[in-house]
């Protein structure tokens, strides 16, 4: 790789770690080719996407000094995981991590904020934004829905004496 290409990989990285809302760092060593494909399919029907990096490329993408947090994460062969959603990559790749032995979730950052790898677990576990926007939904029209429920009622009730009536006469 020649400086040319180095310099474009640290500046898509910048991209990506700008525009994710986490990234999820692991360790694949030992994946299949096929093992790799299902866990990228599995992302890109999330909205994320895996990538393996260099570790160095990765590191000055972040800008990270010598002995910060970031660099206990970049050591051997990594991937990253990430998405605009901060709660799908740690998702998947839990999930994935569960069904795999070789693939080990080391740990990730949402923003300037490094995760280890049980801050990834737990993120893993929260609702992701369409959830909670469909819980936020659900939330908003259910007094609606009461209120049309007791504007109807009254004229249902009157409906039915009516009946009752019409019914009585008839009788």
């Amino acid at each position: 790789m020649d400086r040319a290409q180095k310099a474009e990989s640290i500046e898509t990285l910048k991209g990506v770690f700008a525009d994710a809302g986490a990234v999820v760092v692991t360790h694949n060593l030992g994946l299949t080719v096929a093992e790799m494909e299902d866990l990228r399919i599995r992302l890109r029907k999330e909205g994320g996407a895996f990538k393996v990096v260099k570790n160095r490329l990765a590191l000055k993408a972040l800008e990270a000094d010598e002995g910060s947090e970031y660099h206990p994460l970049f050591k051997g062969p990594v991937g990253i995981a990430y998405a605009s959603d901060p709660v799908t990559a740690a998702k998947v790749t839990a999930e994935f991590a569960k069904g795999n032995d070789k693939f080990v979730v080391q740990g990730g950052f949402m923003g300037d904020k490094v995760l280890d790898a049980k801050g990834i677990e737990t993120l893993s576990k929260l609702p992701s934004l369409d959830q909670i926007r469909a819980t936020l939904l659900g939330l908003l029209n259910a007094p609606a829905t009461k209120v049309a429920g007791v504007v109807q009622a009254p004229a249902s009730q009157l409906a039915r004496v009516f009946s009752a009536y019409a019914a009585k006469d008839a009788a």
